[in-house]
């Protein structure tokens, strides 16, 4: 077991370097980011289930709140990031959630740290920089790491603060086992249901919550709703399916909180269900998909599905577009909005024509030039159903439900 140390004076200022290194430094984070996420599950297995579920997006902003940060404070020493030293917090407190001590964690930011100083030093030989310059990025990049792991010291000692016997704490230990879907043994989870009087329902229903979610009304949920309203992504968890009496309990402990309710699935697969229901706040954050109160991912998952994935969609846009791409870009848009409601509506021209606001008759002349660039194409149920996903998907991106 790791000795655990009292947390130290994080964000003390770096050693001077030059801040025009940061510049070279910040072009290479979202390649880090990869790299880092990479090779911290192939060397530590243990986080696998961790990248692959609802939190991955809050892991991969910590790493690169901690990459940023860094290089923030090699231009600027004096800046601080209170969202970085949040996410570390959380990090340490999942270490304790899942019963592991510090030892991969730390493990994972020194190869993080090895990893971003093998970096440097390719930088370094392409802008032919001194080596003693290197040094100083290494000596500043370790001594960063050691404030890294006491911000995650920080979270980990304050779950152990709480003890075995806070039923809060085991519950919020609960809520990170299922909504992960960790892979601890089925005996240990039993065991953490019985000490906190919670029974393991056979489905549940997640419920991903804007931050903050200061404005929620704990007290006003059922006793057997597990939630964890103080994370950077707080939600929550409803043992079974969200029957009217459920909503209408959500509903009052919401309070000004929105919040998106994730599909009723199996708790094994709960996971999944956090993990849609985070990505539809995303689509929700960026205009795609309309704001509300309340919204459900049952009545937006063919927009999930559509946007699960955006670059392999814009390579399908591209393939099956491929024969509009002689044409200039008015002409071309105005097809690819014609193409667009003809084959996702099968309606004739007059009703495609009042639904883009033209006559008819230029309805029956686009689709004529249509026939002339695609062909057979068109005809071909596989070539179809695929166009029609990938512009479904490009007219939800545009925001063009709003207009």
């Amino acid at each position: 077991m790791t000795a655990i140390a009292p947390p130290t004076n994080a964000g003390e200022p770096l050693d001077p370097l030059p801040r025009e290194f940061a510049e070279l430094m910040r072009p290479e984070i979202p390649s880090l980011i990869k790299e880092i996420g990479v090779e911290v599950q192939r060397t530590y297995p243990v986080y696998a289930h961790l990248f692959a579920g609802p939190h991955v997006d809050a892991i991969r902003q910590g790493i690169e709140q901690a990459l940023t940060a860094f290089v923030e404070r090699v231009a600027n020493p004096t800046v601080t990031s209170a969202l970085r030293d949040d996410l570390l917090r959380k990090f340490g407190r999942v270490e304790a959630y899942e019963g592991r001590d510090l030892d991969s964690l730390q493990g994972a930011y020194r190869l993080g740290a090895r990893i971003a100083l093998r970096r440097a030093k390719y930088i370094g030989r392409t802008y032919n920089l001194s080596p003693t310059l290197i040094l100083a990025f290494a000596d500043a990049l370790f001594a960063y790491v050691d404030d890294l792991e006491a911000l995650s010291r920080e979270g980990y000692l304050a779950v152990q603060a709480r003890g075995v016997s806070d039923t809060a704490a085991l519950r919020r230990q609960l809520l990170h086992l299922v909504a992960t879907g960790s892979p601890l043994p089925q005996g240990a989870i039993a065991a953490l249901c019985l000490e906190a009087g919670w029974e393991m329902p056979a489905e549940c229903t997640l419920v991903a919550l804007r931050p903050p979610a200061a404005e929620l009304l704990p007290p006003a949920l059922d006793r057997d709703v597990l939630v964890e309203p103080t994370l950077p992504q707080p939600h929550l968890l409803v043992p079974g399916p969200l029957s009217g009496e459920r909503l209408a309990m959500l509903e009052s402990a919401l309070g000004g909180v929105h919040a998106v309710i994730g599909p009723t699935l199996p708790s094994a697969q709960a996971a999944h269900s956090l993990r849609w229901a985070r990505r539809l706040l995303q689509l929700i954050d960026e205009g795609v998909v309309p704001d509300a109160p309340v919204v459900h991912c049952d009545d937006h998952l063919t927009t999930l599905w559509l946007l699960s994935d955006t670059a392999l969609v814009d390579h399908l846009a591209a393939r099956e577009l491929a024969p509009l791409d002689s044409l200039s870009g008015t002409r071309r848009d105005r097809l690819v909005e014609t193409l667009r409601v003809h084959v996702s509506t099968r309606a004739p021209a007059e009703q495609v024509g009042e639904m883009l606001g033209v006559h008819a008759q230029t309805v029956r002349y686009r689709l004529r030039n249509l026939d002339h660039h695609f062909g057979r194409r068109l005809h071909d149920p596989e070539h179809r159903f695929a166009l029609e996903a990938a512009l479904r998907s490009l007219h939800l991106r545009a925001g063009k439900h709003r207009h």
